[in-house]
């Protein structure tokens, strides 16, 4: 049982000023953890080209898409993986998709970090990509300062990404089957970092948990939908909560979506910048984020390798 998005709010960054955004991000934070962002200057015509690129790609036999597998990765961990490959909770993801992040130096010693791989074809994946990672991750700074300002916190939450993590996913559902056998898409989760700016194309099925049950957030186009990870309820002592939400394309058409994740420093220790107000919370996972201590990195480590238990082996067991 679900209920329709209108309990998400919808908030047009052009038509107010940054002190009326700070308040209206700030209350949609403390309340439902999602919020829909309009008019962020993000350009329409990237958009579009984004999905066309993705089309394209996904529509290529496997063999083909393999030109790029995460396999050949290495630490950066960046290419295309399979249907199931990946999993949430411990199953098996019903999509596929490719993983993307800021474009490095093969030699940066940082796992997760380094060169993308991009496909022969289309051609204009790397340049479409690039692009829109550098326009989404603006946005995200901007998102991050206008909380900060709601929160009253005069730079402390902005002191965590002086130096971002910056990751990007295109993933591709597949149609849903007539028996209904394949599951979710994405299992009922939450994220790491800070904050996730999804651009979700016409399809739909990204529900969002709340108290009164599961909410759709239906598709708006050209929108941003935006929620907050565990290293900001742990910066906020659980002020703002990582809200779970989950993933099922019911629909006869292939889905995409487009999860871009602007989160702390590799390297920053995220401390509580406001006093704790949800330590030992029962989460979905029976975890709770405001109890970590450590680094991002070696937080967002020991969340990948149940992701992909295999390249965790390969590739990271050394650095945790």
């Amino acid at each position: 049982m679900s209920r329709p998005s209108h309990h998400i709010p919808v908030i047009d960054l052009s038509a107010e000023s940054d002190e009326v955004l700070a308040q209206r991000l700030d209350a949609a934070c403390r309340d439902r953890g999602f919020f829909v962002v309009t008019g962020h200057g993000v350009r329409s015509e990237l958009i579009a080209d984004l999905e066309a690129v993705a089309r394209a790609f996904f529509a290529l036999d496997p063999e083909v898409k393999s030109e790029i597998a995460m396999d050949d990765g290495g630490k950066a961990w960046r290419g295309w993986f399979a249907l199931g490959s990946e999993l949430t909770a411990g199953r098996p993801d019903h999509k596929e998709g490719i993983y993307f992040g800021s474009e490095l130096p093969a030699d940066d010693p940082r796992p997760l970090h380094g060169p993308n791989l991009f496909p022969s074809h289309p051609a204009e994946m790397r340049d479409v990509v690039l692009e829109y990672i550098e326009a989404v991750a603006a946005l995200g700074r901007r998102i991050v300062a206008l909380l900060d300002r709601g929160l009253g916190l005069d730079g402390g939450l902005v002191s965590l990404v002086d130096d971002p993590t910056v990751l990007f996913r295109i993933f591709a559902y597949p149609p849903a089957v007539a028996d209904g056998v394949e599951g979710w898409g994405v299992a009922e989760h939450s994220d790491y970092g800070l904050i996730t700016l999804l651009l979700q194309d016409h399809i739909g099925g990204l529900q969002v948990a709340s108290d009164d049950g599961w909410i759709d957030v239906e598709p708006i186009a050209g929108s941003f939908v935006c929620n907050i990870g565990d290293m900001l309820e742990r910066a906020t002592g659980g002020t703002y909560r990582s809200t779970p939400h989950r993933v099922r394309n019911a629909s006869s058409q292939l889905r995409l979506s487009f999860p871009l994740f602007f989160d702390p420093g590799w390297s920053v220790r995220v401390t509580r910048l406001i006093a704790s107000e949800g330590a030992g919370r029962r989460r979905w996972d029976r975890e709770d984020p405001l109890l970590f201590e450590g680094t991002y990195g070696e937080y967002l480590m020991s969340r990948v390798r149940r992701v992909f238990p295999q390249l965790g082996e390969a590739y990271l067991d050394e650095r945790l």
